[in-house]
């Protein structure tokens, strides 16, 4: 497989979190009305959302933020063919933390273990950006 190829993985990978994070938030508010806990009525507009669907649907929330500027700078790595075998084990790097950053924040949500996963993903996207900026430049 080639690097080109290979950088469209990751991103397919972190689809694949975002489907499980969709059918998680579900079967938690399936529970959480099923056990008299909340009514259909409180989804409709979301103001009253139990909290164990709460922390989902906030991770779910999250991996529409950072994770964007994954995606825009694995296209264009891919599209100025920047890519490379650092480049997608970046990639790769990056969907290893939003999982264990969206494991942490659905089980203990504790700060102190999602914070340093978020900011070393934070810290890997800008490298990539640093890397295709560099590409630019020099080529």
């Amino acid at each position: 497989m080639s690097p080109t190829e290979a950088t469209i993985w990751p991103m397919i990978a972190h689809v694949a979190l975002v489907f499980c994070l969709y059918l998680l938030l579900s079967l938690r508010r399936v529970s959480a009305v099923k056990e008299g806990r909340a009514s259909v009525a409180q989804f409709r507009e979301n103001r009253e959302e139990p909290a164990e669907s709460l922390i989902v649907k906030n991770c779910l929330a999250n991996q529409f933020e950072l994770p964007v500027l994954f995606y825009a700078v694995s296209i264009l790595l891919y599209l100025v063919d920047a890519d490379n075998p650092v480049t997608v084990a970046g990639g790769w790097l990056f969907v290893a933390l939003r999982y264990a950053h969206a494991y942490v924040h659905v089980t203990s949500n504790r700060i102190r273990y999602r914070r340093p996963l978020f900011i070393a993903g934070l810290a890997v996207v800008g490298l990539l950006w640093i890397w295709l900026a560099t590409w630019l430049a020099l080529t």
